[in-house]
């Protein structure tokens, strides 16, 4: 198979599958309720639409300012406005083509801060695992919030507390025995995943040699607050999910964030998985949909938008670059 041919794959298989879970949430559903996702989401209260797209430049910001925390120990500091312009411009080509934003971040950050690509680069791979580290948090989080209701789900399917402490310990004995047989390998794949683990530590421990430690750890935490924050005040779109409990969201945000991940910007996925969600506390699939388009077409339009117009703006504030 050729590079170009590879490369025409790349952006067509992540579209295609997207525009195929679109299909199936649609062809799923009934006329009646299609009819109902549709009349929700015209009625839906623009405040909060906008409240969750404002909290989300927020973050944008933030990450924007968290960057220079990471090029300063390399002997660089960024314009923010610069940081906050490239930043949007990567995830509005995250959704075009499935993780090309942080190839185009590391670029333009060379093109208009002179910053080499390697080491721009490796500032966007610490990121990501601090990121990687932040949702193992909330993952951890919506399990202790919401155990009983995990408990419960468990036991509808025949699995008591007995034996949910059993596949505890079967994970634990199995993640166990996984890490042995790693180390052990010299197989390729190991050696990957012996790799991302040793980025992993490297990338944890960085944040303890840089001088704005703090700041890097509270803009890392307010960050992903804003993350569940516009996931959360979207919840008073949905007459059915207003009264829905912080934990409840938690698990859909999730979910969420694992589509986004999967697809391009979570194109088709993201509805679907966070209805499933959200089923689970006896929320109806059309609010469920109603929710989880609502949430996916509000953040789509905001990276879009301010992403079309980054694109713009960033080579007109940097003409003599």
């Amino acid at each position: 198979m050729n590079s170009s041919l590879k490369k025409i794959l790349k952006i067509a298989i992540p579209i295609l599958i997207g525009a195929g879970l679109v299909f199936y949430s649609f062809s799923s559903t009934s006329p009646e309720d299609r009819e109902k996702i549709l009349e929700s989401i015209q009625n839906a209260d623009l405040t909060w639409v906008f409240l969750s797209i404002f909290i989300g430049i927020l973050s944008h910001v933030s990450r924007a300012i968290r960057w220079n925390f990471l090029l300063a120990p390399l002997g660089h500091k960024s314009k923010l406005i610069n940081n906050v312009l490239i930043i949007l411009i990567s995830y509005f080509a995250n959704t075009l083509v499935l993780r090309s934003g942080e190839f185009l971040r590391a670029t333009a950050l060379n093109t208009y801060e002179s910053v080499p690509f390697e080491k721009g680069f490796g500032t966007i791979v610490t990121e990501r695992i601090i990121d990687v580290i932040m949702l193992l948090l909330v993952i951890t989080a919506a399990l202790l919030f919401q155990t009983d209701v995990i408990l419960g789900i468990l036991q509808e399917n025949g699995i008591g507390l007995v034996g949910s402490l059993l596949l505890l310990l079967v994970g634990i004995l199995g993640l166990y025995i996984a890490i042995r047989l790693i180390k052990k390998s010299t197989s390729k794949f190991a050696i990957k995943i012996k790799t991302f683990l040793n980025g992993l530590l490297d990338g944890v421990l960085s944040i303890f040699k840089m001088k704005n430690k703090a700041a890097f750890i509270f803009h890392t935490f307010f960050i992903w607050a804003c993350y569940i924050g516009m996931f959360w005040v979207i919840k008073f779109t949905v007459p059915e999910t207003t009264e829905l409990p912080l934990g409840a969201f938690l698990v859909a945000f999730v979910a969420g964030a694992f589509a986004m991940a999967a697809t391009n910007g979570g194109l088709g996925l993201f509805p679907i998985v966070v209805t499933a969600a959200l089923s689970v506390y006896g929320v109806s699939k059309t609010s469920g949909d109603a929710y989880g388009w609502i949430m996916w077409t509000a953040q789509t339009l905001m990276v879009v938008v301010f992403g079309t117009i980054s694109f713009i703006v960033l080579p007109l504030l940097n003409r003599n670059r």
